[in-house]
Parts: C-alpha cells; sequence; structure tokens
C-alpha cells in the first residue's frame, strides 16, 4: 500500500504495548461500569476497533470475543451479549481498515461512529431479547462519545510509533 503524502512513517507496534493498551482498557471499562452512569463510553470498543485498523494481524476477532466474554463475566450481563458486539464491531473494522488508514485521525471518527452506533443497537437489541429492557436515553450517547475520543485515543496509541529509533539531527525520519 502507498502512504499518502506528507505522512510519517511509523515504526512497527510493539506487541507488550498493545496488550498493555488492552488491558488497560479492560480495566477501564470495569472502574467505569461500577459508577453506574450509562453514558459513559466503551473505552475497550475504542482500542480493539483501534488495533483492528492498525494492526489487524495482531489483534482480531478471537481476541475481541475474549475480552468481549471478560466484559460480561465482570458486568454479570448475557454471557456472550459483548462478545458478540465486539465480534460484529471488529469485523466491521477489519472490512474498512484500508480505506480507513488513508484518512487523518480526526476524518476517520466520522467513518468510525456508524460502527460504534451499528455495534451499540446490536448489544441493544440483544439485551431487548433476552432481558425485555428498553435502553435508556443515555446510552445514546456512548458512541458518539466513542467516535469523539478516536482522534484523542489514536493520538495516544500511535505515540509510541512515532518516535525515531536512533533519533539524531541529521536524519529527518
Amino acid at each position: 500500500m502507498i502512504m499518502p503524502a506528507g505522512r510519517p512513517l511509523l515504526l512497527p507496534a510493539n506487541p507488550r504495548f498493545i496488550a498493555l493498551t488492552l488491558v488497560v482498557g479492560l480495566l477501564t471499562n470495569m472502574l467505569l461500569g461500577l459508577t453506574g452512569w450509562r453514558w459513559l463510553p466503551d473505552v475497550l470498543a475504542i482500542v480493539v476497533v483501534f488495533w483492528n485498523v492498525y494492526q489487524p494481524r495482531r489483534v482480531g476477532l478471537v481476541l475481541a470475543f475474549v475480552l468481549g466474554l471478560a466484559l460480561d463475566v465482570h458486568e454479570s450481563a448475557l454471557l456472550g451479549q459483548n462478545a458478540l458486539s465486539y465480534v460484529v464491531l471488529s469485523s466491521m473494522a477489519i472490512a474498512v481498515q484500508r480505506r480507513l488508514l488513508w484518512f487523518p485521525l480526526r476524518e476517520q471518527a466520522l467513518q468510525i461512529a456508524p460502527l460504534f452506533v451499528i455495534a451499540s443497537l446490536l448489544e441493544w437489541v440483544t439485551r431487548l431479547i433476552v432481558q425485555d429492557a428498553w435502553p435508556h436515553w443515555s446510552q445514546l450517547f456512548a458512541p458518539l462519545m466513542q467516535a469523539a475520543l478516536w482522534p484523542l485515543m489514536g493520538a495516544l496509541l500511535l505515540a509510541p510509533q512515532r518516535r525515531a529509533v536512533d533519533p539524531d539531527n541529521i536524519r529527518p525520519l
């Protein structure tokens, strides 16, 4: 794939850093779930989608499924509810990942927003069928907040890849 003009070359992503960000995302979701506020974004979904877009061979559907099951167990939700939404979200992210990489992070957020909305709708429909519980109106803000957080999370997660291996004043890369 040819890089767009003016985009810096990135270092390879460290697998330990990817694992650390996924664990931090899972722990953040667990802590935010304890607050009881339904309008908070799903940080783990943002991290999983980000790594599925930027490193689809290292983070795939199986890892999204396992993380979703871990979140289901923590939330005492229907086993597989979050796992299903994460797998669908990851598969949609992998499907659009080649096109998404051509855009800067702010423009990616506009294209990622429908994915977060579809994943939330799938989770709501699953909850409606199984538990007969309508989603609260405040849950409509979560996918929009996830899309708004995409550029910030992207900048944070890409920061280790933007540094030079051996920085000096002579080489421009």
